[in-house]
């Protein structure tokens, strides 16, 4: 059988789950989760993004690590404003966090993503790719956040993540002037950190999952759940969970036995990307 077979993918509690929006595939320790709406430009539908996170949050115990790619021309458009209805305050506000949590369990899941991105990364796909750890872009990849202009405001995290990434300066030109980033402009102020030609960037995502798919997984684990709360942290703060961090990561049996290698030299070198 092929290691890069359509996942059957069951939910924790044995449930066969219908993620109809997505194409699934795993290839070994690393899983392909392609959005799969090209005629909407993969635009988010309430129904997308709660598939969305039921698949992360039901990834399976052998997968490492994932990439996140569009099906079609595009990455994602954003949020589907054919689905968008007048909600009062209150539904609306809990349709924004139910973003927050599909997004969040990608940030703060259980492995490593890197977002594969071409053609248009814009408003609810750009929140989605800053959720994840890598970005590679093609040269096709544009980045905007055009919802000044349609009368709205982020609500699936952008204002807390992509700052982070770009400065809130930059994201205030985007959301106020309806300003476009093309990819170089994009890898030049840090918001992605690869860059390949058009129909290349699936292929370098899946090396840099396999990569990191090889790493120790609570090493990754810190990295995911400690680097972006020490980084929220006062300097004293932050020394004292890197201490207790580093001394959860390196005490398991894996960083043990990955330590004895090296010094033994039987660990694989580093490479160059």
């Amino acid at each position: 059988m092929s290691d890069h077979a359509a996942l059957p993918f069951v939910a924790a509690t044995g449930v066969l789950a219908t993620l109809d929006l997505l194409k699934i595939e795993t290839q070994g320790p690393v899983l392909h989760l392609r959005l799969d709406r090209p005629v909407k430009r993969n635009a988010i539908s309430d129904s997308l993004i709660q598939q969305i996170h039921t698949a992360f949050i039901n990834l399976p115990e052998e997968i490492r690590a994932v990439v996140v790619s569009g099906e079609g021309a595009h990455f994602c458009a954003g949020l589907d404003l054919s689905e968008l209805v007048e909600r009062d305050i209150g539904g609306a506000v809990l349709h924004s966090r139910m973003w927050h949590a599909a997004f969040d369990a990608v940030q703060f899941g259980r492995v490593p993503v890197v977002a594969v991105l071409h053609g248009a990364v814009v408003g609810g796909g750009l929140e989605l790719a800053s959720a994840c750890h890598v970005r590679v872009a093609e040269d096709s990849a544009y980045f905007g956040l055009p919802e000044g202009q349609r009368g709205i405001f982020v609500g699936g995290g952008g204002s807390a993540r992509i700052p982070r990434l770009i400065g809130v300066a930059r994201m205030s030109d985007l959301m106020l002037t309806g300003r476009v980033f093309d990819a170089d402009e994009a890898q030049q102020m840090a918001l992605v950190n690869y860059r390949t030609a058009d129909g290349e960037g699936l292929a370098r995502g899946l090396a840099l999952a396999h990569r990191i798919a090889t790493n120790a997984p609570m090493s990754n684990f810190a990295v995911m759940h400690a680097l972006p709360r020490i980084a929220d942290q006062s300097q004293s703060e932050g020394l004292f969970t890197e201490a207790l961090m580093a001394a959860v990561a390196e005490s398991t049996p894996e960083a043990q036995t990955r330590l004895r290698a090296f010094l033994e030299g039987r660990a694989s070198k580093v490479v160059k990307s």
